[in-house]
Parts: C-alpha cells; sequence; structure tokens
C-alpha cells in the first residue's frame, strides 16, 4: 500500500506546473457538471467531493439516467460511471489538458452523453480554452500529497461545521478557484461585489464566514488555511486571534494559517481546529452576528 505522511511537504513553486494542469483538467469535469446540474445557491451544485481514493462529481442527471465522474489520484485517472453501469476511465496523466478534453468528451459521448461546455475556464488570468491547452506536467506524488491534505482538512471542518446550527455548506471543493471551502451564513442578504461577474453575483449575495485549504497560486505561492467574513467589516485587520502563526493578509483580505507552520506544530489539527472557531469568533463579534443564537448542542458521544 502506498502509504503517505498525514501532513506531508508540499512546496509550491515544485510542483506549479502539475498543479495548473490538474486545476484545468478538473475544470473540464467540473464545467460538464455545471452545465447539466440545476442550480442551488451560492453554486453548491457545481462543487466536487472528496472521497477515499480522490474526488467525485456526485450524481449528474442526464435524460432518465444519471452519471458521476471520480477522479482517483491512485491510480490517476477520472472514470465515468453511469446508473446503467457502464464505465469509461480516462487517465489524468501522459496528457495534456487538450488530450484529456478530447478524451473525456468522446468517452461521454460513447455513452449516449451529450454535452456542451464552455471551454474556457473559470476564475483564473489568462484563460486558454481548454481545447488548445498545452500543459501537460503531472507529479504523482504532489498530486497524491495535496490530496491528503484536503482530506485530512475534511475531517477537521466537519468538526468546526458541527458547532453551528444555522445555514452552511457542505465542506466542498470549487474547482474554478481550486480550494476546499466551507461557509456559514448569518441570514442576512448583501450587495455582491462588483467584480466577479455571475460567479460573485449568485456566490456572494448572503452575509457569511468562509473557510478552507488551498495549495498556493501566483497572487499566493504558499499552501495556506484561509477565512474570511463577507461582507468584510471595518476593523478586520486588528483581530486579535489564535493562534500566534495566523494573521490577517491585507492584500488578500483574508486571515491566513500557513501550511508549514501547522507542519511544524505538535497537534496540527489542534492547530487548524483553533484557527477557524478564533477567526470565526473574531469576525462574527466584529459583524455583529448573534453567535449565541447560532451554537449548537452536540450530543455526547
Amino acid at each position: 500500500m502506498n502509504k503517505i505522511t498525514q501532513w506531508p511537504d508540499l512546496p509550491y513553486v515544485e510542483w506549479k506546473d502539475s498543479l495548473e494542469a490538474l486545476h484545468m483538467k478538473m475544470q473540464v469535469v467540473g464545467k460538464v457538471k455545471l452545465a447539466l446540474n440545476p442550480f442551488l445557491n451560492h453554486w453548491w451544485n457545481v462543487a466536487f467531493y472528496l472521497s477515499a481514493s480522490g474526488m467525485t462529481t456526485g450524481l449528474i442527471p442526464y435524460k432518465e439516467r444519471s452519471f458521476e465522474i471520480n477522479f482517483d489520484f491512485y491510480a490517476h485517472t477520472a472514470n465515468i460511471r453511469t446508473s446503467d453501469n457502464e464505465v469509461r476511465t480516462v487517465s489524468l496523466k501522459n496528457c495534456t489538458v487538450a488530450e484529456f478534453y478530447d478524451e473525456l468528451m468522446k468517452n461521454l459521448s460513447e455513452l449516449g452523453i451529450k454535452v456542451t461546455i464552455n471551454t474556457l475556464p473559470s476564475e483564473v488570468p489568462d484563460p486558454i480554452h481548454c481545447y488548445n491547452d498545452t500543459r501537460h506536467a503531472y507529479d504523482e506524488k504532489y498530486v497524491q500529497r495535496w490530496w491528503k491534505i484536503n482530506l485530512n482538512t475534511k475531517l477537521i471542518i466537519e468538526k468546526f461545521r458541527s458547532s453551528f446550527r444555522g445555514k452552511s455548506s457542505p465542506v466542498q471543493f470549487f474547482w474554478g478557484s481550486f480550494d476546499l471551502s466551507h461557509a456559514r451564513y448569518s441570514g442576512k442578504p448583501c450587495t455582491p461585489p462588483n467584480y466577479g461577474g455571475v460567479i460573485m453575483k449568485y456566490g456572494e449575495n448572503e452575509e457569511n464566514f468562509a473557510c478552507g485549504f488551498w495549495p498556493g497560486n501566483a497572487n499566493y505561492p504558499e499552501a495556506a488555511f484561509y477565512s474570511y467574513m463577507y461582507p468584510s467589516p471595518d476593523g478586520m485587520e486588528s483581530a486579535v486571534i489564535n493562534p500566534a502563526e495566523a494573521s490577517f493578509n491585507s492584500k488578500l483580505g483574508e486571515f491566513i494559517l500557513n501550511y508549514e507552520d501547522i507542519r511544524k506544530s505538535t497537534s496540527p489539527g489542534d492547530l487548524i481546529l483553533g484557527f477557524l472557531n478564533s477567526t470565526y469568533d473574531e469576525s462574527a463579534r466584529i459583524a455583529g452576528w448573534n453567535t449565541e443564537f447560532f451554537r449548537a448542542e452536540t450530543p455526547d458521544t
């Protein structure tokens, strides 16, 4: 069995090319889900979910049938399975983004699933149509590490989620921003930001506290845990939070706990959970949420 350290090293610069190519391949699958699933508030209808071997789209409806696409980060494949128990496999490695797109769409068509997607990637700078994208890097080691971190992070966020009895999202993976995410809501509507188009129009139309993990990007080339409140109330920059390694990043407008800092800890899970609880408590206090009203009782187990 290929065992992976629970919190493995994930230096952004070491797998940047693989990360970008994988991101684009997963966007192709995400666009299929987007095209066929009915809308659900805040774009929850498009998200992926963690699985024991990778990630899954969950069920996607198609006429009288349904299907799912599962990413297997041990075999490094994307597997299409229909409710008729037909299966097709598309490799994630040894292919360009364009070749992956062609192979996935060909296999869907052979299964009788006719779908047209927007081939221009979302939420990335300088997007390239997937059928023209020649990026092909794929480092199996780092892909597995990244997935393992997401898997372990999900378990911690589920603990954090259980203490809130209001409206909250599943712990889900958004293929546009390429982050594992969870949000909780105050119930108050708000005005979406004037950037981000239709994504932000329906994604940020309610007051919310969001948190999660992402592997880094060109603007912040380091894996990190994050949290933020939208709309951001005045005073967030001076909020006093835990742990000491975390801080408010004014450029990003988010609280940040770098992944490398949790790896140095003797209790990484406790450090992450402390970060989530501390930044929520302080953000909610500054924003004037009724935190006692939202506090959930949990049964003794």
